[in-house]
């Protein structure tokens, strides 16, 4: 055997003796025969807090399948959804039984050992170490003691596990211990949260999603474009700016901005009032699919800001693209097309009528360049993004747990495409003086999108990554985006639909043949032989026009099933949950879910219809997965340590 003494004396200080490294080897070789952890897998949430958080409190249906597999002989389906309902919302469902139950510290009791009992079966495929780590710091003692209590083989034992019972509720602890058993129990259920990306925008809470994805336990995320225009705003990129104000405004979602990161808009608001205050705005008034209460006055208001910060993006777009002709956005430059005196634009050798004619803030002569106070609002703007404290840590979490593709589980997870000719070869594009293509094309696309962020002060290639940032937003070749174009300016100002159209990229038409899926696994280094697969997220799926999920025979799973309210009418559903337990890959689709205080009220859950996809020819155990691979070269490595302690060769 030959020895890295430098290493093994590192890994001594961890293991100082023979017994302490035989100690870990017995618990990780035993550690591998338990079964594969849940994943869950989700995409596209677009800031739709309420449905996301609810999917992560039931685990996409799971928490219920598991109370009806302990009870569903002895406990009512009423009694389940009820049970069901305490363990998403513990504090709130708390309060109504207390108001519903005359004998509370029977119920109390009653409750307290169902819950122990549903701890204890999602705990089941965890080390006890495992659990430790994710107990709660007030009560974590006794629930390890509680869910891994043996209360058959003595009645010693037996009055102990009682005793505990009811001096938690004598003390007046109940609820709080409640909490955390119901706390405990989510976060058991959910092994690992894969987001597919698209994070942002749409959505009321984008800011409250991040809250909670940074207080998982294991969670990665595979970067959307609509995540890299808000990462690129993050590290100042004006374009990314002026995109994430004009959807927020779009939609009439400014709770995330203001109220979540605290971006300051009144510049912006005294900007859009001076410069557009007799212009109706009319091609600006903004959706509503969040249905926030709001008025006519209100909604022409928010016109003005919409119409203010979309021109102002138009020219910083334009800005961009002409500095950078290896992007190929050419295409894009539109302002300079416009006959500002007919009223009309030529596109392609055809000329359309503008529906707004007004731009009082362009120079026909120079249609790119910002007014002084265009200029100023910018920069006022681009601070508050920069200082804004929240943002910046949600950012950093992002860039810390994400990436542009991630492989897990012999799984290859991306958000948008891999781009693809028309022939079914990979696309090649230039990215930073690289010309890349297949893996190396995302390779480079996440190297050059950290420079963006991380890069130094002033230095070229942080100026290069923030510009580069906006264009995975919505460029060409993005592999975030997978279009040819994205047609905001017509969609506002042209009426004929035709130059609205947006050609999807080859690859989302030759992902229906099992050869090319075969092809992207084994360029990201996955064997398509094996048990394998590809999760990929940003094309709504149309269920109610007859569109599948499922690709390839089951290879490919695209899982964006419209969580977000203003895609629902298209998907007909309202979001996937893709499932990756020890028994293969299971997809969850999901009905709208009502509200929070419905829910709490009603026991009504959101409905999810759970499919088998993809069996697996044997049940996984941990010895199948990345982590039996991790957990392989360790005792490899401890067997070394022990060997090298016995030969004298480490003391």
């Amino acid at each position: 055997m030959e020895y890295n003494i430098e290493y093994l004396q590192l890994l001594k200080e961890q293991y100082p003796t023979i017994q302490k490294a035989c100690a870990e080897i017995i618990e990780l070789e035993a550690s591998m025969k338990l079964p594969k952890l849940t994943e869950h897998f989700m995409s596209d949430i677009h800031g739709e807090y309420e449905s996301f958080l609810h999917i992560l409190r039931n685990a996409s249906g799971a928490i219920k399948q598991k109370i009806k597999d302990i009870y569903e002989h002895t406990l009512s389906e009423r009694d389940r959804d009820t049970l069901a309902t305490l363990i998403y919302y513990p504090r709130e469902k708390l309060e109504l039984l207390k108001q519903e139950t005359d004998d509370i510290n029977d119920g109390y009791k009653i409750t307290l050992y169902r819950l122990i009992v549903v701890c204890r079966l999602v705990a089941s495929k965890y080390t006890r170490a495992q659990i430790r780590e994710l107990l709660p710091k007030t009560f974590g003692g006794i629930i390890d003691e509680l869910i891994h209590a043996v209360t058959d083989f003595s009645s010693d034992k037996e009055q102990y596990y009682n005793q505990t019972i009811m001096s938690i509720i004598e003390l007046g602890q109940a609820d709080a211990f409640i909490v955390e058993i119901a706390h405990l129990i989510q976060n058991l259920a959910i092994g690992k949260l894969h987001i597919i990306g698209d994070i942002f925008d749409r959505g009321p809470r984008a800011d409250i999603i991040l809250d909670r994805l940074m207080k998982s336990h294991s969670v990665d995320i595979q970067w959307g474009n609509h995540d890299v225009e808000w990462m690129g705003a993050a590290a100042g990129s004006r374009a990314c700016i002026a995109n994430v104000i004009a959807i927020s405004t779009k939609y009439c979602n400014f709770d995330c901005i203001e109220d979540g990161y605290g971006i300051n808009l009144r510049q912006l608001t005294v900007f859009a009032m001076e410069t557009y205050d007799d212009d109706p705005c009319t091609c600006f008034i903004p959706r509503n699919p969040n249905s926030v209460n709001i008025t006519k006055h209100d909604e022409a208001f928010w016109a003005k800001l919409h119409k203010a910060i979309s021109i102002i993006r138009f020219k910083l777009e334009g800005q961009i693209i002409k500095e950078h002709p290896e992007f190929h956005m050419e295409n894009r430059l539109l302002l300079d097309k416009i006959d500002y005196e007919k009223g009309t634009i030529t596109i392609e050798g055809k000329t359309y009528e503008l529906l707004d004619k007004n731009f009082p803030t362009i120079d026909p002569e120079d249609p790119y360049k910002l007014t002084e106070a265009e200029n100023d609002l910018m920069i006022s703007l681009r601070s508050s993004f920069l200082h804004s404290e929240k943002l910046q840590a949600h950012i950093r979490f992002i860039y810390s747990k994400g990436s542009m593709y991630l492989v897990s589980n012999n799984n290859l997870l991306y958000h948008g495409c891999i781009p693809m000719t028309k022939d079914g070869e990979f696309a090649e594009y230039e990215i930073a003086g690289e010309v890349v293509k297949g893996k190396a094309l995302l390779d480079r696309a996440e190297q050059v999108a950290r420079w963006g962020y991380f890069g130094k002060a002033d230095a070229r290639e942080r100026k290069y990554g923030r510009d580069f940032l906006w264009y995975l937003w919505c460029g060409a070749g993005s592999p975030a985006y997978g279009k040819n174009k994205m047609t905001s300016f017509e969609r506002y100002f042209i009426a004929d639909s035709e130059v609205w159209t947006e050609i999807k990229d080859p690859y989302y038409t030759l992902i229906s043949d099992p050869a090319i899926c075969n092809k992207i696994l084994s360029e990201f280094g996955v064997d398509p032989e094996s048990y394998s697969h590809i999760i990929n997220g940003h094309v709504p799926v149309k269920i109610k026009k007859g569109e599948s999920p499922i690709h390839a025979g089951g290879k490919l799973l695209i899982i964006d099933g419209g969580l977000s309210k203003a895609y629902q009418g298209q998907t007909g559903i309202a979001g996937y949950t893709l499932l990756f337990n020890s028994h293969g890959l299971m997809l969850s689709a999901h009905d709208a879910f009502d509200s929070v205080k419905t829910a709490i009220r009603t026991d009504n859950d959101m409905y999810s219809s759970l499919d088998v996809i993809d069996m697996a020819p044997e049940r996984l155990l941990i010895k199948d997965t990345d982590e039996g691979v991790r957990i392989r070269k360790k005792i490899k490595d401890l067997h070394a340590l022990v060997d090298a302690f016995r030969k004298g060769i480490v003391k």
